[in-house]
């Protein structure tokens, strides 16, 4: 008897289902092994898109904490007229709040800033705003989103993967998966974050905010570093050259191929893919990060931050360096809007960080023909109240709680139509009363504009069909050009 003939008569029951021809993704791993016998795209799928795309990426421009919504984008003069009156009745309801809303009577805060009409359009905005108030002509800003979380984290991750609760894939690994990424040497996915410069009031970032849930971890967004290196271990390591780095690398592949051959683990083909990536992005990260070759007038565009690697500024500039050379999806996460009892201060100190890079994206992306087919998407997790939190006499104590029952985001290029506000909150900017859109409907808009009938674009797992919208989700129609 051979011992090593033998030795592999003996399945364990992960070698049996990785083996089998009914094997757990065996089609997945079959598209892995050979992209082009089934799929068009070099990582995509065969059935995707459904339609011609109005979109090719996303930049999505996260505010972790919650704007504000009553004080920047949506004039409420009732809460002037009402100031110190509690909520009526009639609108507050038996609604929830977090924990940290401590009074009983809700009183009406008037919006700290001014606010007045720009361009052609008209729009309103406030006054914390001025460099976005020079592109409310591309914009389109949705007035009436709501949400069900009333907390940080579940509500981002609702926004992010359509559950609040962790373990489902974010929106960028479900496109990565099925529309496979242009760039061949970076990731199709790619995750920054910021703080505010005070650092007074940050969220945590956790990983599964650009995660890839239940889907194969090729997916997952890559996390670029705030300092130093974007990505650990890029360099290679005194004494060994780039040649060198090659030949390991393919004797190494040569090792998991044959592992993948044995066990059919999906894993295994991710590890092949990201060493190659990593490999290839040894050349392509250091000229991504080289801001050289960007002019005065642009780098100027985009603020004093911009050269600050991990403050927002820089990575907006990465954001549509990224989306030149083909990343897919691009998730800006910036801390700091998280204003119970500093919002006097700290909403004027957000905007100062966010405002001007933000309309420096829309800019720069339009001037070079990108805005048309690139989507971008500002927004929080959910508002915050029209009623104060904290006490009236003291004014810099002023703040206002978690409000996820109306509030707005703003989206621009990619098949949206400019220079138009869509749905509308009660005269207390509390309640989403006209033309609501729910986060689903949001995401089912957004994967529209990618060419992806959001119905129909799912994922097997434990037996049950699952896509981001869950079983929910309309495409909002009005808003698309």
């Amino acid at each position: 008897m051979n011992p090593l003939i033998d030795s592999k008569r003996q399945f364990t029951r992960r070698e049996f289902f990785g083996k089998t021809a009914q094997g757990v993704g065996a089609v997945a791993l079959g598209s892995l092994l050979d992209p082009k016998a089934f799929s068009q795209s070099p990582s995509g799928l065969p059935s995707l898109p459904h339609f011609a795309p109005k979109a090719k990426r996303i930049i999505y421009l996260l505010q972790n904490g919650a704007p504000s919504h009553v004080d920047l984008f949506d004039h409420k003069p009732m809460l002037a007229k009402l100031k110190r009156e509690p909520v009526p009745d009639s609108v507050l309801g038996n609604k929830r709040f977090s924990s940290m809303t401590d009074t009983k009577e809700k009183l009406l805060l008037p919006n700290i800033t001014e606010f007045a009409q720009y361009g052609k359009s008209g729009i309103t905005l406030g006054s914390f705003l001025p460099h976005t108030s020079e592109i409310v002509d591309d914009l389109c800003f949705i007035r009436s989103m709501h949400t069900t979380s009333v907390n940080h984290a579940p509500g981002i991750n609702y926004f992010l993967s359509g559950a609040e609760i962790p373990g489902r894939p974010s929106m960028g690994a479900w496109l990565s998966y099925g529309l496979g990424s242009d760039a061949e040497d970076l990731p199709s996915f790619v995750a920054m974050t910021s703080r505010d410069k005070e650092a007074s009031c940050g969220q945590i970032f956790y990983d599964f905010y650009w995660g890839s849930g239940f889907l194969p971890t090729k997916y997952q967004g890559v996390k670029f570093r705030g300092s130093g290196s974007p990505v650990l271990y890029l360099s290679n390591p005194d004494g060994v050259s780039r040649e060198l780095r090659r030949s390991m690398l393919d004797d190494l592949e040569k090792l998991n191929e044959e592992k993948l051959k044995d066990y059919g683990d999906p894993e295994i083909a991710t590890r092949i893919s990201q060493y190659e990536m990593a490999y290839q992005m040894q050349m392509s990260v250091p000229e991504l990060t080289d801001f050289t070759s960007e002019s005065e007038s642009t780098l100027s565009m985009y603020g004093p931050d911009v050269h600050r690697q991990g403050s927002f500024a820089y990575n907006c500039l990465m954001a549509r360096r990224l989306a030149e050379r083909g990343t897919r999806f691009i998730q800006l996460m910036h801390a700091g809007w998280d204003q119970h009892n500093n919002l006097t201060r700290q909403l004027k100190v957000q905007c100062m960080d966010t405002d001007q890079p933000s309309a420096a994206l829309i800019k720069d992306l339009k001037s070079r023909g990108m805005l048309d087919d690139t989507l971008v998407i500002w927004g929080g997790e959910f508002g915050r109240t029209p009623f104060l939190q904290g006490e009236f006499e003291n004014y810099a104590r002023w703040g206002r709680d978690h409000h996820p029952y109306g509030f707005t985001v703003w989206m621009a290029g990619g098949g949206i139509k400019p220079g138009m506000v869509y749905g509308a909150t009660d005269e207390f900017g509390f309640n989403a009363v006209e033309d609501p859109v729910h986060v689903h409907d949001f995401q089912a808009t957004i994967m529209h504009l990618m060419g992806i009938d959001h119905e129909r674009f799912t994922y097997k797992f434990q037996g049950r069909n699952y896509r981001l919208t869950d079983v929910h989700g309309q495409v909002v129609k009005p808003i698309l050009a």
